[in-house]
C-alpha cells in the first residue's frame, strides 16, 4: 500500500465572502425596492394631483358656476323686474358664493354684490323708476362678471401650475422607471453571470482534473457555496487519487506479471487492436518470424502481409474476415515454418477475438485480436508416423493373410505331396504366429492407452529359462537369415523376480529387432550379468546402429529412425514402447547403447528374487 497523499486546497482571501444566496437575495431586494419606490412615488404623486384638481374645482369652478347662475337670474329680472323666483335664485347663488370665498378680493366683490342686491331690493320695494332698477341690474351684472373673471383667472393659473407640476412628476417617474429598467437589466445580465461564472469555472476545473494532465485539484476562488462544492470535490478527488494510486500499483503489478508470462511463453503470440495494428509480439513470435519488435509493433497487418510469404500466411485468417465480425472464430490452420537450421517445423495458427464487457453500458465490446502460434511438430510427425504405421500394419496383415490363403489352397489340392503339406502347414503356423504377435501388440497398446492396469504374475524365474524360451521362439528366423547366436549367461546368476510371459515377450521383441536389422550371416549375442544389485540382460547386434539423438525417441510409440526404418520393413513402432512399459512395471529399466555403423545393444534390468 502506498502512503496516502496530502492534498493542499487553495482558498483565496481569508475573510468571509458574500455567498451566492445573499447575492441573489440582495439582487431581488434591490429590484423589489425599486419597484416599491417607483410605485409609491407614482401613487402619492397621482393622489396629490388629484387633491389639487379637486381643490381647484371646489375653489374656482364652483364660483364660476355660481356666477353663471347669478347671470341667468339677472337676465330674468331684466325681463320681469318684480318676479320673485329669479330674485330668490340670485340670492341663493350669491349666498353659496359667499360661502366659497377662495381668492383675494373675492370677498369684497361678494360684499359689494350683497349691498347692491339689497339696494335693488329697496328700489323694487319702493317702486322706483324702471331706469334706476335697470341701472342697478347692470351694476350687479358687471360685478358678477368681475367675480367670475377673478375665479376664471385663478382657475387658469392653478391649472397651469398643476400641469407644470404633472410634467415634472412625469419626468421624475420616467427617470425612476429608466433607473429601475437599467438596474433590472443589469441584474438580469449580471446575476446569471455571478451565479454561472463560478459554476462554469468549477466545471472547467473538474474537467481538467478528470482529464489526463498535471491538475490534481479544483481551485477554490471564493468562500461561498461553489467554494464549498469545490472543497468537497477536492476531498473526493483526493480519495479517488489515493484509490487510483493503489489501483495503478495493483495494475502495474498485474501488468508486469502478465508481460512476464507472455514474454516467457513458448508459444508465439501477437496482439492486435480492432484496426489490426500490432500492439505486442512476444519473443517466441519474433524469433519465429525473424523480426525485431520495432518491425512488428505499430504496423498494420495489411502492410506486414505484403512483406513476406510467411507474414502473408500468418495474417491471412485475420484479413479474410470483415472488420468488426468478432463473433466468427476461424478454424485453426497448420503453418509450416522453416527454421534457420533448415528444419521445417509445424505451428498451429489460431485466431481469437478479444471481447470485453463494458460495465458502464453493460454491453460487450470488441477490443482486438490474438494470433497464437503453437508448435505442433511432434503431433504432426506423430500423425505422419501413425499414418505410415497404418499403411505398414495393413501391409503386414495383408501379406500373411495372403500367404495363409495361398497355403490353404495348396493344402486343398489332392496332388500336393505329404512332405509339401507339412511344410505348408509349418508356414501357416509361422504366419499365424506373426499375426498373433501383431494383434497382441495392438491389444497391449489399446489397454495401455485406456489406462487399464496390466496384471503381472511376478515370481522367481531363472534367467536361463527366459533366454532359452525366447531363443527357441526366434530360432527359425535365425536360421532363415543364417545368423550366429552367442550366449553369455552365467549359470550361477540368482533368479529374477519377474513375470515369465511378459519378460520373455520383451526379450523376443529385442531379438526380433536384432534379427531384422542385422545383415545376413552376422553375429548376435545375448548376455546376462549381475550389475549394481540387479540382473541385467542384453541383446547385441551388428546392425546399422542408432544415432545418440534418437536413443529415447525409439521408445516412443510409432517412432521411426530416419534412414533405418525405411530400409527394413516389418516394424510396427510399438514393440519397444510396450517393452519399456513391461520392464518399468516390474521395477526395471530398458535402454539402448548404440552408435552409427557400430551396432546396437539393448539392455534391461530386473530385480533379483529374495534368497529362500
Amino acid at each position: 500500500m502506498t502512503e496516502r497523499q496530502t492534498h493542499h486546497f487553495t482558498i483565496s482571501p481569508p475573510h468571509r465572502r458574500m455567498s451566492l444566496k445573499l447575492k441573489i437575495r440582495l439582487s431581488i431586494l434591490t429590484m423589489l425596492t425599486l419597484l416599491l419606490g417607483l410605485g409609491g412615488y407614482t401613487f402619492f404623486t397621482i393622489q396629490g394631483l388629484e387633491g389639487r384638481a379637486r381643490g381647484i374645482q371646489q375653489a374656482n369652478f364652483r364660483s364660476v358656476e355660481y356666477g353663471e347662475q347669478m347671470l341667468r337670474a339677472l337676465e330674468a329680472l331684466q325681463e320681469q323686474p318684480r318676479a320673485q323666483p329669479p330674485l330668490q335664485q340670485l340670492r341663493r347663488a350669491l349666498t353659496r358664493e359667499a360661502a366659497n370665498i377662495t381668492e383675494t378680493g373675492e370677498l369684497e366683490l361678494v360684499d359689494t354684490l350683497t349691498q347692491h342686491l339689497a339696494d335693488y331690493q329697496r328700489l323694487v320695494d319702493d317702486r322706483a323708476p324702471a331706469a334706476q332698477q335697470l341701472a342697478r341690474l347692470h351694476q350687479l351684472r358687471a360685478e358678477t362678471h368681475r367675480m367670475m373673471q377673478l375665479n376664471a383667472a385663478s382657475f387658469n393659473q392653478q391649472t397651469l401650475r398643476l400641469t407644470r407640476q404633472a410634467a415634472r412628476q412625469r419626468r421624475t417617474v420616467l427617470l425612476l422607471l429608466l433607473l429601475g429598467t437599467a438596474v433590472g437589466l443589469g441584474l438580469v445580465v449580471r446575476l446569471p453571470r455571478v451565479v454561472l461564472r463560478p459554476l462554469r469555472r468549477l466545471r472547467a476545473d473538474v474537467e481538467d482534473v478528470a482529464s489526463p494532465g498535471p491538475a490534481t485539484q479544483v481551485s477554490i476562488a471564493k468562500n461561498d457555496e461553489v467554494g464549498a462544492v469545490a472543497l468537497a470535490l477536492n476531498r473526493a478527488f483526493g480519495y479517488m487519487q489515493d484509490q487510483r494510486s493503489v489501483t495503478r500499483a495493483a495494475l502495474a503489478t498485474e501488468r508486469s506479471r502478465l508481460e512476464s508470462l507472455i514474454e516467457h511463453l513458448d508459444e508465439g503470440l501477437l496482439l492486435l487492436d480492432p484496426d489490426r495494428t500490432v500492439l505486442l509480439a512476444n519473443p517466441a513470435a519474433r524469433e519465429l518470424l525473424g523480426r525485431e519488435a520495432a518491425d512488428l509493433v505499430g504496423h498494420r497487418a495489411e502492410e506486414l502481409s505484403r512483406e513476406s510469404q510467411l507474414l502473408h500466411e500468418l495474417f491471412r485468417p485475420l484479413l479474410a474476415q470483415e472488420a468488426g465480425r468478432a463473433g466468427d472464430t476461424p478454424t485453426p490452420v497448420t503453418l509450416p515454418i522453416t527454421r534457420p537450421n533448415g528444419e521445417t517445423a509445424y505451428y498451429q495458427l489460431t485466431l481469437n477475438h478479444i471481447i470485453s464487457r463494458n460495465r458502464e453500458t453493460s454491453r460487450t465490446e470488441f477490443v482486438g485480436h490474438i494470433l497464437s502460434l503453437r508448435n505442433v511438430s511432434d503431433f504432426k510427425k506423430l500423425d505422419e508416423v501413425k499414418s505410415n504405421y497404418l499403411a505398414t500394419i495393413s501391409h503386414e496383415l495383408k501379406t500373411p493373410l495372403a500367404s495363409i490363403k495361398l497355403s490353404l489352397m495348396l493344402l486343398q489340392d489332392e496332388r500336393t505331396e505329404p512332405e509339401e503339406r507339412q511344410r505348408i502347414a509349418d508356414g501357416i503356423r509361422d504366419e499365424t504366429q506373426r499375426l498373433l504377435g501383431m494383434v497382441g501388440q495392438l491389444l497391449a497398446v489399446s489397454r495401455l492407452d485406456a489406462g487399464a492396469e496390466i496384471q503381472f504374475d511376478v515370481q522367481p524365474i531363472p534367467l536361463a529359462e527366459i533366454v532359452r524360451y525366447a531363443i527357441e521362439t526366434v530360432r527359425p528366423q535365425l536360421e532363415d537369415r543364417e545368423l550366429q547366436l552367442r550366449l553369455d549367461v552365467p549359470a550361477n546368476l540368482p533368479a529374477a523376480r519377474a513375470d515369465l510371459e511378459k519378460t520373455t515377450w520383451v526379450l523376443i521383441n529385442l531379438l526380433a529387432n536384432a534379427i531384422r536389422y542385422s545383415p545376413r550371416g552376422a553375429d548376435l549375442c545375448v548376455h546376462a550379468a549381475w550389475q549394481n544389485e540387479q540382473l541385467e540382460i542384453g541383446v547385441q547386434d551388428c546392425g546399422p546402429g542408432i544415432a545418440p539423438e534418437y536413443h529415447e525417441r525409439i521408445f516412443q510409440r510409432f517412432s521411426e529412425v530416419p534412414g533405418i526404418a525405411s530400409g527394413h520393413k516389418g516394424g510396427s513402432g510399438l514393440g519397444l514402447s510396450i517393452s519399456r512399459e513391461f520392464i518399468e512395471a516390474q521395477g526395471g529399466r530398458l535402454w539402448v547403447e548404440s552408435a552409427v555403423d557400430r551396432g546396437s545393444s539393448f539392455r534391461f534390468t530386473l530385480p533379483a528374487a529374495p534368497a529362500s
